[in-house]
């Protein structure tokens, strides 16, 4: 569970700069592209935020996280980037 857990933490990470790109430069540009890939990278993103949170609270008693690692671990699901370093500091070494 914890290689799924490291590939969640990727992807929610890859959507969620996706998702800044897609409102910080195609809104500008093209507001019909925008709309039609809004939907499809939301809900992705979403999907992946869900399952990042779940298998956080999961893999909390398997992995022995105390609470101040389990919540670095979800707080990095609120800020860009932070998930891959969290793959890279927390998860690697296991």
């Amino acid at each position: 569970m914890l290689r799924i857990f490291k590939n969640i933490a990727i992807l929610e990470g890859i959507s969620y700069l996706v998702l800044f790109f897609n409102m910080l430069f195609i809104k500008p540009s093209n507001l019909e592209l925008y709309k039609s890939l809004l939907y499809p990278i939301g809900m992705t993103h979403g999907i992946l935020f869900i399952g990042y949170v779940l298998l956080t609270v999961l893999l909390k008693k398997s992995q022995e996280w105390d609470y101040k690692t389990t919540l670095i671990i979800l707080g990095a699901s609120l800020l860009p980037f932070a998930t891959f370093f969290i793959e890279k500091k927390y998860l690697r070494k296991k």
